[in-house]
C-alpha cells in the first residue's frame, strides 16, 4: 500500500540546498515524485520585481545552478517559474520530473536566473511505498554505482 509524504519549504536563491531526509535504517521504503511545483515569495507584490526562479531536486548534494542537465544521474525534477513586475503577462511555469524511485535522502535548490534574492517556496510531492529486499538492494546498488561513476 502506498501513501503519500508532502514536504514545502522556502529557498534563498543560490543558498545552499536543502536536504529533505528519506533514508531509512534498512532502506525498505521507496519515494517517487508525484508533484514538484514553486512559488514566488511576493506574487503581485508592487516593486517585488520580475524573477525567474529554477528549482532542482537531486539524489546527491550538489551546489545550487542556474545550469540544467537532463544527461545529470543525480537530478530527478526541474521547476522554472517566471514573472513579469509588470502583470500584464501571465506567470509561466515548466515542471518536468523523472519517475524514478528512491531510498536515499534527496536535496532541493533553487536560484533566480535573473540575479534576484527574493526567496522562493517549493512544494514536493511524493508517493511511498514498500520495497522488498531484492528492490531495496537494487535501488541501494544504483546509487552506489552513480557514487563511483562520479
Amino acid at each position: 500500500m502506498s501513501k503519500k509524504l508532502s514536504f514545502k519549504g522556502s529557498i534563498i536563491p543560490g543558498t545552499d540546498e536543502q536536504k529533505i531526509k528519506l533514508s531509512t535504517m534498512n532502506g525498505k521504503r521507496g519515494y517517487k515524485i508525484t508533484k514538484f511545483q514553486i512559488f514566488a515569495s511576493q506574487p503581485g507584490a508592487t516593486g517585488a520585481g520580475s524573477y525567474e526562479y529554477l528549482c532542482q531536486v537531486f539524489s546527491r548534494k550538489t551546489s545550487p545552478s542556474a545550469v540544467v542537465d537532463f544527461t545529470n544521474g543525480d537530478l530527478m525534477a526541474v521547476a522554472y517559474l517566471e514573472g513579469n513586475a509588470s502583470n500584464q503577462y501571465t506567470d509561466n511555469q515548466e515542471i518536468i520530473f523523472d519517475n524514478e524511485m528512491t531510498n536515499q535522502d534527496i536535496f532541493v535548490t533553487g536560484v533566480d536566473v535573473g540575479g534576484g534574492t527574493e526567496p522562493v517556496n517549493y512544494y514536493l510531492e511524493l508517493e511511498t511505498m514498500s520495497l522488498n529486499d531484492t528492490e531495496s538492494t537494487q535501488l541501494t546498488l544504483k546509487d552506489l554505482r552513480r557514487i563511483a561513476s562520479r
